[in-house]
């Protein structure tokens, strides 16, 4: 018996809403998608989606590297 909502039969889209673009790595720190796959994500084939999801892993770290915060800003504009 069907409870009246229309389902689709897709994967889900890894959106943790934080949408938040790095600025060097121009990936969304939340779901690790480029603004590209994000904005064609609802027109993608369901084996396109299976690809990047299977990508995404090896993303997480290229945001994880450290600029040195406040103490490399300082040292770059003294210089």
């Amino acid at each position: 018996m069907s409870d009246g909502t229309w389902k689709r039969n897709e994967i889900d889209s890894p959106c943790i809403k934080v949408c938040v673009v790095h600025p060097q790595e121009r990936i969304c720190t939340g779901c690790l998608r480029t603004i590209d796959e994000i904005t064609r994500w609802s027109r993608m084939s369901p084996d396109e989606r299976k690809t990047i999801m299977a990508t995404l892993p090896e993303r997480a770290p290229r945001l994880q590297k450290r600029r040195g915060g406040r103490t490399a800003r300082l040292a770059r504009s003294d210089g």
